[in-house]
C-alpha cells in the first residue's frame, strides 16, 4: 500500500492520540529531506519523523536511529529558532488529501504568543515540509525551495504566501458515501474497473486501498453499510505488513483479502519502520554514499580492466618457446633465407622435421630476423613473473574494492563515516578541505563495532567496515577470542568474547556473521572460526585483510528475527 490518503487519516489519529500536547525538546535534520522533531508527551520522547523523500515520503514517530550532519543546515535552524519548546496543539488533515498540519504555540523573541503551522506534503517527488505563520498564512521556510521556474501555481519559498496544492473535486470518503454508490456498484461487476471508477469519485484512494474497497462493495448486503465499515478500519487500525509468496511487502492500515501471509504491528509507526528499516536506509546510504559509491566503482572498474589486460599478456608469454625455436631455426637454416623475404618454411628438428612458417620482415638480414624473435622471447620469459606479480597486486585491489562495496550495501548511514576515512587515508578519494581537517582528521576515531548478546549471554561484536574489523580483531580482542568470517566472500569480522563459547552461542555467531556479508540473501552459508590468535595480517596488507590456518567451517542461513533478538538481548 501507499501512503495514500486514507492511511494518512489512520496515522494521523494515532499521532494525534499521543502526541497532542507534547513540547519540541529537539529538531534536528539528519538527511537532505527528512526532518526529526523530537516531541515530549506524557513522559516519553517522541522522534517524529516528516520525510519529504521522493520514494518514501511519510510522516510517522520512528525509532530507527539517524546521524546528525556536523553543521546544522539553515532549515534546521529556522525550526529551531521557531519551534524549539514550542507546544504541539493539533495535528490535523486536509480532507482526505496527503497534506497534514501539525499547529503548534510558541512565543516569540519578544515573549508574545504565535501560532505556527508546520505542514508536510506527502505528494511523491513534490513532498515538502513547510513551516507557515499561522495568522499570515507566509511561509517562514521549507525544506524544499520551489521558485516560479518550477511551479507556477505556488512559490514555496520564504517570504511567499502559503497557498494550498490544487484542490481535486473528490469526495472525502470519510464524510461519507457518494449517493449513487449503490448504482456504481452494479454497473461495474467487474473489480478491476469498480476500483479505477472509486479512485476517480473518492479522494485519497491508492491503488491497494481502491482494490480492497471494491472487493468490499462486492459482498452481499447494502454498499453504503460496506463502505461504510470499510472505512470505520481506518479508524480504528489493526497495523498489517502483508507478504505476496513472491515475497512482495505492503503496508496496511487493516488486513485486506490477501493470498500471502500477514505479520501485525503494535502501531502504524511501528509497522513503517518495519516496512521501511531496510528500504529507507538503502536509499539515505545511496544519498550520502554516492561520492565514496562512484569512488568504488571507479576504482573496481579500473582493476578489473587492468586484470583482463594483465590476462591477456599473460596468454601471450605462453608463445614464447615458440619464439626461441622459430629463432633457432632460422639460425640453423640462415644459409637457406635470402633477404627481402617475408616469410620462410623450414624443417622444425623440435618436432620430427615437420615443416614450420616463419614470419620474416623484409627489410632485416635473415640473422637479424632470428635475433629478432631471440628478443621477443626474452621479453616473453621476463614479462611473466612481473606480470604474476602485477596479477596477484590487482586482483588483491579488485577484492578489497569488492569487499568495500558490499560493506557500503550493508552499511547504515552512521557507517560511512569509517569507510570515507578509511579511503581518504588510501589516498583514493581527496578531501577538498584537507588543510582545515587535517587535524581534525588526525583526531577522527574509529566508530565502535555493533555488539550483540548471545542467547546464554556471552558477548558478541561485529565490525562494520575495514577500519573497524582491524580494531576490533587485532587490537581489541583477546587472543583466545574466537574470530568468525563468512568463507570466500566480503563480510564483517565477528568477534565471540569466550574462549570456550558453546556450540549455540557459535551458531548465532556465525548467523550474525553471514547476515552481516555478501551472503545475506542467500541459504546454507560457509562461516569459518577459530582463535584470534590464529589470525596474522601480513606486512602493508589493506585494511581489513588478514590471512588464518587451522579453521572450522559451519553452514547457517541468515535469520533477521535471530539478529534482531541478539540485538535486543
Amino acid at each position: 500500500m501507499s501512503f495514500d490518503g486514507s492511511f494518512t487519516h489512520a496515522m494521523v489519529q494515532e499521532l494525534s492520540q499521543t502526541l497532542t500536547t507534547g513540547r519540541v525538546s529537539k529538531i534536528n535534520q539528519p538527511y537532505a529531506n527528512e526532518i526529526v522533531l523530537t516531541v515530549r508527551a506524557n513522559s516519553h520522547n517522541y522522534p517524529i519523523l516528516l520525510s519529504a523523500n521522493p520514494t518514501y515520503a511519510r510522516i510517522q514517530v520512528t525509532q530507527i536511529p539517524y546521524v546528525n550532519p556536523p553543521v546544522p543546515t539553515n532549515f534546521t535552524m529556522i525550526l529551531r529558532k521557531y519551534l524549539q519548546g514550542a507546544i504541539l496543539k493539533d495535528i490535523t488533515q486536509v480532507a482526505n488529501d496527503r497534506v497534514v498540519h501539525l499547529h503548534f504555540t510558541s512565543r516569540n523573541e519578544l515573549g508574545d504568543q504565535q501560532e505556527l503551522l508546520l505542514i508536510i506534503e506527502i505528494m511523491a517527488r513534490h513532498s515538502n515540509v513547510i513551516l507557515v505563520d499561522s495568522a499570515s498564512m507566509k511561509i517562514l521556510d521549507a525544506i524544499k525551495h520551489v521558485g516560479s521556474d518550477q511551479n507556477r501555481y505556488r512559490l514555496l519559498l520564504p517570504g511567499a504566501q502559503y497557498i494550498m496544492p490544487p484542490k481535486q473535486d473528490l469526495v472525502d470518503p470519510f464524510a461519507g458515501a457518494r449517493d449513487d454508490l449503490a448504482a456504481t456498484v452494479r454497473d461495474f461487476p467487474n473489480q478491476e474497473v469498480l476500483a479505477h471508477t472509486l479512485q476517480q469519485q473518492y479522494q485519497g484512494l491508492g491503488k491497494d486501498t481502491a482494490a480492497a474497497l471494491a472487493a468490499k462493495l462486492h459482498e452481499p448486503g447494502d454498499p453504503v453499510v460496506n463502505f461504510t465499515a470499510f472505512f470505520k478500519g481506518f479508524d480504528a487500525p489493526q497495523p498489517t505488513l502483508d507478504i505476496t509468496p513472491k515475497g512482495k511487502t505492503s503496508f496496511i492500515a487493516f488486513p485486506y483479502p490477501t493470498t500471502g501471509t500477514q505479520q501485525t504491528a503494535d502501531t502504524l509507526s511501528a509497522l513503517l519502520d518495519t516496512y521501511y528499516q531496510d528500504k529507507a536506509e538503502r536509499d539515505r546510504v545511496q544519498q550520502q554514499g554516492s561520492v565514496l559509491i562512484r569512488v568504488v566503482r571507479n576504482e573496481l572498474k579500473k582493476n578489473r580492466n587492468k586484470l583482463k589486460k594483465l590476462k591477456k599478456t599473460l596468454a601471450e608469454t605462453e608463445n614464447a618457446d615458440e619464439y626461441r625455436i622459430k629463432g633457432e631455426v632460422l639460425t640453423t637454416y640462415l644459409g637457406q633465407v635470402q633477404r627481402g623475404q617475408t616469410e620462410v618454411e623450414l624443417a622444425n628438428f623440435y618436432d620430427n622435421n615437420q615443416p614450420i612458417k616463419i614470419a620474416l620482415s623484409n627489410q632485416l638480414s635473415p640473422n637479424q630476423n632470428a635475433q629478432k624473435y631471440f628478443k621477443r622471447y626474452q621479453k616473453a620469459k621476463n614479462a611473466v613473473s612481473y606480470v604474476n606479480e602485477q596479477l596477484a597486486i590487482t586482483q588483491a585491489d579488485v577484492d578489497y574494492f569488492s569487499n568495500i562495496m558490499a560493506q557500503i550495501e550493508l552499511a547504515a548511514p552512521k557507517d560511512l563515516v569509517d569507510i570515507r576515512l578509511e579511503l581518504q587515508q588510501g589516498g583514493y578519494l581527496r578531501d577538498h578541505d584537507h588543510q582545515k581537517k587535517s587535524k581534525k582528521q588526525r583526531r577522527q576515531k574509529i566508530s565502535k563495532p555493533d555488539r550483540f548478546t548471545a542467547s546464554d549471554g556471552t558477548k558478541i561484536s561485529v565490525g562494520k567496515n575495514n577500519l573497524q574489523n582491524d580494531q576490533l580483531s587485532l587490537h581489541t580482542a583477546k587472543r583466545t577470542d574466537i574470530w568468525l568470517h563468512v568463507k570466500d566472500m566480503p563480510g564483517s569480522h565477528v568477534i565471540i568474547h569466550a574462549d570456550n563459547p558453546s556450540d549455540e552461542t557459535i551458531m548465532e555467531a556465525a548467523n550474525l556473521a553471514a547476515y552481516f556479508s555478501k551472503g545475506r540473501e542467500s541459504s546454507n552459508v560457509p562461516v569459518d572460526y577459530l582463535p584470534v590468535k590464529r589470525l596474522h595480517k601480513p606486512n602493508g596488507a589493506k585494511p581489513g585483510y588478514v590471512i588464518f590456518t587451522g579453521q572450522h567451517t559451519v553452514y547457517v542461513t541468515p535469520e533477521s528475527d535471530l539478529v534482531e533478538r541478539l540485538a535486543d538481548n
